[in-house]
């Protein structure tokens, strides 16, 4: 896909990656780029260097984001791309001492960010690209969807579930020219990494935003489901299903040695 002449919109769109996206849209000669974001003050700063748009929206909640389609359809076109990039890195506990947790909110908020958002973005979407004739989504994930992530079982689970859902997403509307590519980076330098503890995450060294955006419009070229920035990732995934028992006690030493590093 190319997305010179397009309208695309930008979830998460204020900061980090979502940011690197709308600017490496506009270059690439997007018609428009809406940027939706929960920061509605960073994502009209973003809107204006790129020529574009900006919405406030909490992508948790589906009248939001069914309000940044209606509007954005309305006011500059068919959207051709959406990227539902917004994501949160809550929950994080270096010690692992239950991976239930101590409550439900952690576990409903990043559900409903990551997974929902992506439903959401869906669910008001495929009617219209269906009637058009197709669309394409991509969906910011995280190589902890297809990995793991030490010390956030909320964040894994989510994320996890989150390439659940866009395999099907892309298995149930292949035939009605509907696109789905997913972002899987490791360790990408922003604010949401910044924020949590130091972790194998960074182990491959973190990429700038500006890096995974190029990589992501190489992606959307080729058209690949799979998008990752750290290629290495391919080869733990391989390690992963080649021997399941292994993995996971290499995943064990890991936690062994951040409760070893955090408990000092």
């Amino acid at each position: 896909m190319q997305v010179t002449g397009k309208v695309v919109v930008v979830t998460g769109g204020a900061n980090g990656i979502g940011k690197a996206l709308c600017e490496a849209f506009h270059k690439a000669g997007a018609a428009k780029v809406v940027v939706a974001d929960m920061d509605a003050a960073n994502a009209r700063a973003v809107a204006a260097t790129v020529d574009g748009a900006a919405f406030k929206c909490d992508v948790a909640q589906e009248k939001d984001i069914s309000h940044v389609i209606e509007e954005t359809e309305r006011q500059f076109g068919p959207i051709a791309l959406f990227c539902s990039n917004a994501g949160i890195g809550g929950g994080f506990d270096p010690m692992s001492v239950n991976a239930g947790g101590a409550s439900d909110e952690p576990w409903q908020r990043s559900w409903a960010i990551h997974v929902m958002a992506h439903v959401y973005a869906a669910r008001h979407l495929i009617p219209r690209m269906k009637t058009r004739g197709g669309g394409y989504f991509l969906n910011t994930i995280s190589a902890a969807g297809l990995l793991s992530q030490v010390g956030s079982p909320a964040y894994s689970t989510t994320k996890h579930a989150a390439v659940g859902f866009a395999e099907n997403l892309a298995i149930s509307h292949k035939a009605h020219n509907i696109k789905v590519s997913i972002l899987c980076p490791q360790g990408v330098d922003t604010n949401m990494l910044r924020s949590i503890p130091k972790g194998p995450q960074s182990g491959d060294g973190d990429l700038t935003p500006e890096q995974v955006a190029k990589d992501v419009l190489a992606g959307l070229d080729q058209e690949a489901f799979l998008i990752l920035p750290h290629p290495q990732v391919l080869g733990y995934m391989r390690k992963k299903t080649e021997n399941y028992d292994r993995w996971i006690g290499g995943m064990a030493k890991i936690q062994a040695k951040m409760r070893e590093e955090f408990g000092k």
